[in-house]
């Protein structure tokens, strides 16, 4: 089965948002743990 390259291309920034918030996240989590 051919893969188009724009469905790629979609599925790529979907994971790059679902990481970008995940990073988000982590910098809060990390944030709350050094001003306890």
């Amino acid at each position: 089965m051919k893969e188009y390259e724009v469905e790629r291309y979609l599925r790529d920034a979907k994971l790059l948002e679902i990481g970008e918030e995940m990073f988000e996240v982590q910098k809060v989590i990390i944030a709350k743990l050094f001003l306890q």
